[in-house]
């Protein structure tokens, strides 16, 4: 198992923009995949992004065009931009990493898009 924390999230007005960054305990290069996801209150933990060891990436479609996921793996570190805010981004956002079968998850980082 490999230990995530998150970083990054706040409160930004629509139409702005948001960096999040996950630091594992340990080397990712191997870790396959890493993602993001997020969650509100009352409602399922949806995916966000999701991308490879080999840098495929995979975007929900009410993201597509504003989130881009990256990893850096020299850092341990996944990313998630997020561009074009808007109110319904508001949640919890959530790494994720499956190493070896194994699913990790991070405590969550809190994102508010005020209208």
């Amino acid at each position: 198992q490999v230990q995530l924390v998150e970083s990054g999230g706040g409160l930004v007005q629509a139409g702005g923009s948001l960096r999040l960054s996950c630091a594992a305990s340990r080397t990712i290069f191997s870790i396959n995949p890493m993602g993001w996801y997020r969650q509100t209150p009352g409602k399922q933990r949806e995916l966000v992004a999701a991308i490879t060891r080999g840098g495929r990436t995979n975007y929900a479609d009410s993201v597509k065009g504003r989130f881009t996921i990256s990893r850096d793996n020299a850092k341990n570190t996944v990313y998630l931009q997020m561009s074009t805010l808007k109110p319904e981004d508001t949640a919890v956002y959530y790494c994720y990493a499956n190493a070896l079968g194994v699913d990790s998850w991070g405590q969550g980082t809190q994102v508010t898009v005020s209208s």
